[in-house]
């Protein structure tokens, strides 16, 4: 696979078979291609927990268990501006109404669809991906580098994946069942395996903004 088909085949995968592991040796090779990401003053600030068999099972129940309670506070997160609204909005669409058939006014079908984050849509293997809490800024866009290299180099391996930050909303949970110190912030998370390719869900593709409009040209 060449890097323009790898680049435009990667997606959001959201269903996995559940029965196919993903051999470690694959996912070794992809962490090992990652590492040749940039990296400013070569800090390499990224941490990476990679969860599997029953410690997966463990951390997808801690998780659904505290976001689908009823009492639940919500997830960590930042609110999107205004402007930005709107790009959410055309995702769910396409997500929960086009691909899934649900309607706007089904309440509980929507929240039983997004509650399917917290189970890592039924991945064989979860990552969830940290950097030292001391950091900030441009150690960030090291790991968002990075992160893109991974995507890449499992995608050629035939790997699907969906980085996730909803895995992040519930931090000390996360913490708590993977064993994360707390002198590391946890960015987000990563479903991986195998992708379900007769689920409706990895069927939709979302546009981009052309380049015109996220471009300026500065020349004279």
């Amino acid at each position: 696979m060449q890097l323009e088909e790898a680049i435009k085949a990667r997606h959001s995968s959201r269903q996995f078979l559940s029965d196919k592991d993903v051999p470690r040796e694959v996912l070794e090779q992809a962490l090992q291609l990652a590492t040749h990401a940039p990296s400013n003053s070569n800090t390499q600030a990224w941490r990476l927990f990679i969860v599997r068999g029953a410690a997966l099972a463990r951390l997808r129940t801690a998780l659904y268990d505290q976001a689908a309670a009823p009492d639940a506070p919500p997830p960590v997160a930042a609110e999107l501006p205004p402007a930005l609204q709107a790009y959410r909005s055309k995702l769910g669409a396409l997500l929960y109404g086009e691909l899934l058939g649900l309607a706007r006014s089904d309440a509980a079908g929507r929240r039983a669809a997004w509650l399917r984050n917290y189970r890592f849509f039924d991945a064989p293997v979860g990552v969830v991906v940290c950097m030292s809490a001391d950091l900030r800024g441009q150690a960030a866009l090291c790991v968002g580098m990075y992160l893109q290299t991974l995507l890449l180099a499992l995608t050629e391996a035939g790997v699907g994946s969906c980085v996730q930050i909803a895995i992040a909303g519930y931090p000390d949970v996360v913490r708590r069942e993977v064993g994360i110190p707390a002198d590391l912030e946890i960015l987000c998370g990563i479903s991986l395996g195998y992708e379900d390719e007769a689920a409706a869900i990895n069927r939709g593709r979302i546009g981009r903004e052309p380049v015109e409009r996220t471009t300026v040209w500065v020349e004279e």
